[in-house]
């Protein structure tokens, strides 16, 4: 059995390694392999607003299963006998199971801003991105728009 739990263990580290791996990005200042080289049209204006906002990537659920495997081995391993073993295993897996979820959830956020940007030609464009570099009202910006995504840049 704890052969077992090992291998489950390394498994679900692994697979949640993999798509942790899968996250995208959202920065003004980073570009996939697949997004270099490619031609972008650029538009110019200046930054009406800033506001700060909170990006949340979609959850996979690893980390409640993560999670859950981890709980269910560690309590596997609380109580005597078969049924205190069972019982361990399956408060080990919930509780396992819900702090996982809840470091998945935290994992997953991340700070951006919502500018708003007024173009030269006069029409407004909000755009959300990683708060990786900072805008201020008044400022000078370039509107870098290709394949559907935009970023601001200065």
């Amino acid at each position: 059995m704890k052969v077992f739990a090992r291998i489950t263990i390394a498994g679900v580290v692994a697979v949640s390694a993999l798509i942790s791996g899968c996250a995208s990005t959202t920065s003004g200042s980073v570009y996939s392999s697949s997004q270099a080289g490619r031609e972008q049209t650029v538009r110019l204006g200046v930054v009406e607003s800033v506001r700060q906002v909170t990006i949340e990537s979609p959850r996979s659920g690893v980390g409640t299963l993560a999670g859950g495997a981890i709980g269910g081995v560690a309590g596997s391993n609380i109580g005597g006998g078969n049924r205190g073993s069972a019982v361990g295993t399956i408060l080990g897996a919930v509780a396992g199971g819900l702090a996982g979820n809840a470091i998945e959830e935290g994992a997953t956020k991340k700070p951006g801003l919502e500018i708003t940007v007024k173009l030269d030609n006069g029409e407004l464009r909000a755009i959300t991105q990683d708060a990786d570099e900072s805008f201020r009202p008044g400022e000078r910006v370039r509107l870098l728009s290709g394949n559907g995504v935009t970023r601001v840049t200065h």
